[in-house]
């Protein structure tokens, strides 16, 4: 009768229906007084949402204390139920440390016999098999016993750690995951908090990589093992090649190639969408956004409520001006997903792409009050803030997300921009010195560290930075269009420092990669002239004014590009301007030949002409800087003041 009654809970349970399972599993209680029936039926009513009763059904079989599976089970009851302090205080403050090295040394410690392993009907309760159990099972199930634990050791690791995450004390929770894993690798859910939520930096991730115990991973024990010790590390290979996909994509690319190689050739996980989305997230980072977007869409024409997927497909998305789709999936998810923070992610990327900020900026800020640590709501949330000039709002925010998000480098980038937008020049090289401490290997980072050099006049450490990130760029295979704003910055830093060829190799190499920008053609006036060549000069800053609609304005910050009413009423305005100042300087010409000719005749000149105001100010023979542009070292604006180069994200 207890064979039946169990079978018919593990039916039960295998099938949803929980109060069939609540009932049978009470009845079977009653009569057996068993600890591990009354185990199951905790599990039965963590399932069904009740879990208050499973807690108090552990604590009055006086199960917690001592037994690893009932304390894990109640701590994640307590949890359930938001009181992180007690889960704490039931759980303890300190992993246990004598796991680890063991951990490294053991062979067998994921052989697990099924009769036995807790999560199956009829077995035993890993601490409550005596001593007549022992003498009869024999050592291996001693064995399976004590890997048990260890696993539970292990996930009560991890909850450990959920507990210091919900109290902020995120530095105590990335330990409490890593120790999760130096006890089992196999604990999946510690890995996944430490990489979904950026714990590690790129160089930490690849070291504790090194450290983890791949080894101890073995598959589970069968008859027939003829020619199975020579296949004994596969398992551990598989489990390695599978995490290494999940980190990120900036600090060791090849490593990643080689397991994504591997796992779809040898193990047919080529469509699988875990993989998929890990080649996805490489491809965002080198900025090859149709690429990405076109497997991000397979993804999700096989599954379209595969929320991990959302954040690479909304922002390439976002990249790519496809307001439409945004629009579209927007709605799709309001409609049937109200209660995920995807869904309201990609409502408010559809209002910061249509420059609704406002309202982007509501709904950044719900998507990160029903997830705290969903990391794009954040940084979609501080983008708001930068797009309005917000600056010190935007830094609160950036902050924000840094201290949440402590091992990736983007917060620190954007923290330096905004504070070189204020020109903060040494807090913006202190925040991109820490984000480059994360990561060496971001083209954008080195690109915005060379801006701040070149604003304080390092010219040769600029042009290194430049240089370095188009390498980098280059290796990563990424989309060279994508970083025409660092080849630009680079011909800048050589125009400043007189290699007028470089410069002009650069800008050259920009107009071809499809940078048809009037200020490239601008800048290579300068160097022209520069060069004593004021015909070529002449030429260029002629097709600087024919690219697309720009206008010179008379104010003197530089050129102003607008829509095509507005572009044409500006120029008819400048033509107006120019024809007075034309009149103008002809009228101060007249004035000086007239003068020079009394001169001739002997006359002191004291009637000179009034009204032509003087020559104009020299600039030791350069073209008067225009916005984005500078007008060499000692060059500058109509107003007599240098311009700033613009920054390109």
């Amino acid at each position: 009768m207890e064979k039946f009654l169990r079978e018919w809970r593990q039916d039960a349970l295998n099938k949803a229906q929980y109060d069939s399972a609540i009932f049978i599993g009470d009845k079977l209680l009653a009569m057996t007084k068993d600890d591990n029936d009354a185990f199951w039926l905790a599990q039965v009513h963590y399932a069904a949402g009740n879990y208050t009763r499973a807690q108090t059904l552990l604590a009055k079989q006086d199960l917690i204390n001592s037994n690893a599976s009932c304390r894990y089970l109640a701590a994640h009851c307590l949890i359930r139920q938001n009181q992180f302090n007690e889960a704490l205080a039931l759980l303890g403050e300190h992993s246990p440390t004598h796991l680890f090295s063991s951990n490294a040394k053991r062979k067998t410690s994921g052989r697990v016999n099924p009769r036995t392993a807790p999560g199956r009907a009829g077995s035993k309760a890993p601490d409550r098999l005596d001593s007549r159990d022992r003498e009869r099972t024999g050592s291996d199930d001693s064995t399976d016993e004590e890997s048990a634990t260890r696993r539970y050791e292990a996930a009560m690791c991890y909850l450990r750690g959920l507990c210091y995450a919900k109290q902020n004390a995120f530095e105590r929770a990335k330990e409490a995951y890593k120790d999760a894993l130096r006890i089992d690798v196999q604990c999946y859910e510690a890995f996944n908090q430490l990489v979904k939520n950026s714990l590690m930096s790129p160089d930490e991730e690849d070291e504790f990589m090194q450290k983890l115990s791949f080894n101890s991973v073995r598959a589970s024990a069968s008859d027939d093992t003829d020619g199975a010790d020579s296949m004994e590390d596969e398992p551990a290979n598989y489990v390695q090649m599978l995490y290494q996909t999940q980190l990120s994509k900036y600090r060791n690319p090849r490593a990643f190639n080689s397991a994504i190689e591997s796992l779809s050739t040898h193990y047919g996980l080529a469509r699988n969408a875990d993989i998929l989305l890990a080649r996805a997230d490489l491809l965002y980072t080198q900025c090859r956004f149709k690429d990405a977007l076109s497997i991000t869409e397979a993804i999700l024409d096989d599954d379209k409520y595969n929320f991990a997927v959302y954040p690479v497909h909304l922002a390439c998305l976002y990249e790519l001006r496809k307001n439409n789709v945004l629009f579209l999936i927007a709605h799709e998810l309001a409609d049937s997903h109200p209660d995920e923070p995807c869904t309201w992610l990609a409502v408010g990327i559809y209002y910061f792409a249509t420059g609704k900020i406002a309202d982007a900026r509501r709904f950044f800020s719900k998507a990160s009050m029903m997830d705290a640590n969903f990391g794009p709501a954040w940084i979609g949330f501080a983008h708001t803030f930068a797009a309005e000039g917000e600056h010190d709002q935007a830094v609160t925010a950036y902050s924000t997300a840094a201290r949440l998000f402590t091992g990736t480098h983007l917060p620190q980038v954007f923290l330096g921009m905004q504070n070189h937008a204020m020109n903060n020049m040494t807090a913006a090289e202190e925040f991109l010195k820490t984000a480059y401490s994360l990561c060496r290997t971001d083209p954008l980072l080195l690109n915005e560290m060379g801006i701040v050099f070149y604003h304080q006049d390092k010219l040769k450490d600029a042009a290194k930075l430049f240089m370095q990130a188009l390498r980098i760029a280059d290796e990563m295979e990424s989309d060279p269009h994508a970083w025409l704003g660092a080849r630009t910055n680079l011909g800048h830093a050589y125009r400043r420092l007189r290699m007028h060829d470089q410069a002009l190799e650069e800008f050259d190499q920009v107009l071809r990669d499809g940078g048809k920008d009037a200020a490239v053609f601008c800048a290579k006036g300068l160097i022209y002239l520069d060069k004593g060549m004021p015909d070529e000069a002449v030429r260029v800053l002629h097709e600087a004014l024919a690219r697309g609609h720009w206008a010179v304005t008379a104010c003197g910050a530089g050129w102003r590009r607008g829509g095509d009413e507005t572009a044409e009423a500006d120029f008819e305005r400048f033509e107006q301007e120019l024809a007075q100042k034309k009149y103008a300087a002809k009228m101060r010409l007249e004035s000086k030949a007239l003068m020079e000719a009394k001169r001739a005749r002997g006359d002191k000149g004291k009637a000179v002409a009034k009204g032509g105001g003087g020559l104009v100010g020299r600039r030791s023979g350069r073209l008067v800087g225009s916005r984005g542009i500078h007008g060499g070292d000692n060059g500058g604006g109509l107003g007599g003041e240098e311009s700033v180069m613009d920054i390109s994200e």
